[in-house]
């Protein structure tokens, strides 16, 4: 959850949002952004139906277009646009082509590599969310410099097809030369306290429930 001053912007509805909104609470979310539309990153959505009913209004959500092809096709039964309808979560799709605002904020796409499939992470001010990666385009890393603060995947020690390794995502990391950088989309193969050891100062393992403001 990006919270910008006037807005709350949810990166991706994570199968397990229902236990992580319970444990970490928010009073409202004004936008979805899609990464991409993997089980665990979408299957969440029907949560959402609790927020349409708290704000009283339909949540926009920002994807690609494969990306909201997939979403419609799963959840048929989620978008609208002109009322909210009970029961069900009621959602406004948006495809995203180039920078958007939402509120004072710009958001900024950043295509990334997951596997053989394009994906999206996020730029919102000094802060960048780079899940699911094993690759950076080229032309993505002018769309990292100077930050902050980068959220990027460390999937485990060893080389995945899909995501980066720990080694690969510390490379990374020094390449890219956020002030801070936490690694997530940890696997349960690393320990946080003994993988955390080897991280120089500008790096972390992230954890449920972490909270950083910049």
């Amino acid at each position: 959850m990006v919270e910008t001053g006037d807005n709350n912007i949810l990166i991706d509805t994570s199968m397990d949002m229902r236990q992580q909104f319970l444990s970490y609470r928010f009073s409202r979310i004004d936008a979805v952004l899609y990464t991409h539309a993997h089980a665990d990153h979408i299957f969440g959505m029907d949560e959402l139906r609790r927020f349409n009913i708290i704000q009283n209004e339909i949540i926009p959500v920002y994807a690609s277009g494969q990306t909201m092809e997939y979403l419609k096709r799963t959840f048929y039964y989620a978008f609208t646009e002109n009322e909210l309808r009970p029961g069900i979560p009621n959602i406004r799709g948006n495809i995203i082509d180039g920078p958007f605002q939402i509120g004072s904020s710009e958001i900024i796409p950043i295509p990334l590599n997951h596997g053989d499939e394009r994906i999206y992470g996020f730029r919102i001010g000094a802060f960048a969310y780079c899940t699911d990666v094993n690759s950076i385009p080229e032309e993505s890393y002018p769309l990292l410099k100077g930050l902050k603060v980068l959220v990027l995947t460390a999937l485990r020690e060893r080389k995945h097809p899909k995501h980066f390794s720990l080694n690969e995502a510390i490379t990374e990391a020094k390449k890219i030369n956020a002030e801070m950088t936490y690694f997530n989309h940890v696997s349960h193969i690393l320990d946080h306290d003994t993988h955390n050891s080897y991280l120089d100062e500008t790096m972390e393992l992230a954890y449920d429930g972490l909270t950083v403001s910049i």
